[in-house]
């Protein structure tokens, strides 16, 4: 959360030529309600139900630059489904999570007394998650976005030249 998905997977897909979809916006699309609306009226487990079920609409569509929602490791099949394409961890500290979402008030989640509490909980929950589908952990919050994407764009050619033989993936963030 607040790590820059949407933000760099938009100047990712735009660098590679590809199409971008942020899994929380397919989702509202889909539902016609916002992410807010769903986890008022269904629980964060109605949303995970929904995101799951973008989930398998999402990984298998070819030439995509993907953000998942921040939660979307929690589950063992949304993992699995991950792993069906090349998945960038944009690992962001707390610090940095806690300044870029402190005024967002379209995060459910964050509605809390104590939101670094929460941050720090939802951190030491996911963190080693994302690290096990992550092809490639990218730090966050110490460049600008286009300084970002430059260095994944070499990491990327590094990963490419290393795997040549794999086929064409989707990116998930």
């Amino acid at each position: 959360m607040g790590a820059g998905k949407t933000t760099i997977g938009k100047l990712l897909a735009k660098y590679l030529g590809r199409e971008f979809v942020d899994c929380d916006w397919y989702i509202a699309s889909q539902t016609g309600a916002d992410i807010p609306w769903i986890f008022e009226k269904e629980g964060e487990s109605g949303f995970r139900d929904r995101e799951t079920r973008a989930l398998m609409d999402l990984t298998v569509m070819p030439n995509i630059v993907m953000a998942t929602g921040g939660g979307a490791v929690g589950r063992a099949e949304n993992r699995a489904m991950l792993k069906n394409g090349l998945v960038i961890y944009l690992d962001a500290s707390v610090e940095t999570q806690m300044a870029r979402t402190k005024k967002d008030k379209n995060r459910p989640l964050l509605q809390a007394d104590n939101p670094r509490a929460v941050l720090e909980a939802l951190y030491l929950q996911r963190n080693p998650l994302y690290r096990e589908v992550a092809d490639i952990i990218v730090p966050t919050g110490r460049a600008y976005p286009k300084q970002m994407i430059g260095e994944i764009l070499a990491v990327l050619e590094d990963y490419a030249e290393r795997h040549a033989h794999d086929a064409l993936k989707p990116i998930a963030y």
